[in-house]
């Protein structure tokens, strides 16, 4: 993410984020026992809110955790972030943990008190070079824990994998597990696959992603679509590579492994879909934002 806006949300208040404090006790500081989403906002709208707290919620019912806030009040805080940072192309962060008590205890503290916190940070618009010449990509075994499919703030793994396929010169990690490609380190993967739109299915390995069902639903009507286990092998044999992300949209990945991608270059079918998206946030704008 880009530098933070000055002001964040903290435990129901809006406060400059450098005068921002919470206790060493926190369990999200000391058992990353808390969850988190990221919400992108484009044209000055929530891009799927809906689908984010939903995702939330599952989150929370995954880890025990009651949800702090309904729909609406959580729609209204996020409205308040993003009106403090005054931008229309940011994204909103939030975290809840399950609030500090004095002591470091692995059993649950009971009542458990969250801690709430939001910030926003301008939105990382792709560079020129991505969308010309695409991304590089690595494989890598997928180290992390057994249950992706919560969006946990323990995140060690993810952040492992990044930083070891940033040193070997890749914008991301092509995560691998039992031969099977599971995601990113910090997105949705697709491949298309003589004109089929390939994607692993939602399963406890995966993170079930906002972005990769908007692709999904673009690609209705005209690129047919198959969700399934995918061969970490099919990879050399894909004609286009891309992966999606709430942070980075969808975007193509024409190198992998230093072998390059179909032509080398960004494909066709990432080229319409990239249209198509672009078109959809223009459409959505004006819509209500769940």
């Amino acid at each position: 993410m880009a530098a933070p806006y000055p002001t964040c949300y903290l435990n129901g208040e809006l406060l400059p984020l450098a005068d921002a404090r919470i206790s060493p006790l926190d369990r999200g500081f000391l058992f990353a026992d808390g969850v988190y989403e990221v919400v992108p906002v484009h044209r000055g709208r929530p891009f799927r809110l809906g689908a984010h707290l939903e995702r939330l919620d599952d989150s929370l019912a995954a880890i025990r955790l009651a949800n702090p806030h309904d729909t609406q009040t959580w729609a209204a805080i996020l409205g308040r972030v993003a009106e403090a940072a005054g931008g229309r192309e940011m994204l909103i962060y939030l975290q809840v943990t399950r609030g500090a008590e004095f002591g470091r205890n692995h059993l649950f503290p009971k009542p458990a008190v969250p801690t709430v916190f939001a910030f926003a940070s301008e939105y990382p618009l792709p560079s020129a070079a991505a969308l010309e010449r695409g991304l590089r990509a690595v494989t890598l075994e997928d180290i992390r824990w057994a249950r992706c499919d919560i969006k946990s703030v323990a995140l060690l793994g993810n952040v492992l994998l990044r930083d070891e396929a940033a040193a070997r010169g890749a914008d991301e990690a092509l995560l691998v597990r039992d031969g099977l490609l599971t995601e990113g380190s910090s997105s949705t993967v697709f491949l298309c696959v003589g004109g089929t739109l390939v994607t692993p299915p939602n399963d406890h390995r995966i993170l079930p992603g906002t972005s990769r069902d908007a692709v999904l639903e673009l690609a209705q009507g005209w690129l047919p679509s198959e969700i399934c286990d995918v061969e970490a092998r099919v990879l050399k044999n894909a004609d286009e590579v891309w992966i999606a992300s709430a942070g980075r949209g969808v975007l193509p990945v024409t190198t992998i492994d230093d072998r390059p991608v179909g032509k080398g270059r960004p494909g066709p079918l990432w080229t319409e879909m990239y249209h198509r998206l672009q078109r959809h946030l223009d459409e959505v704008a004006a819509t209500p934002a769940l």
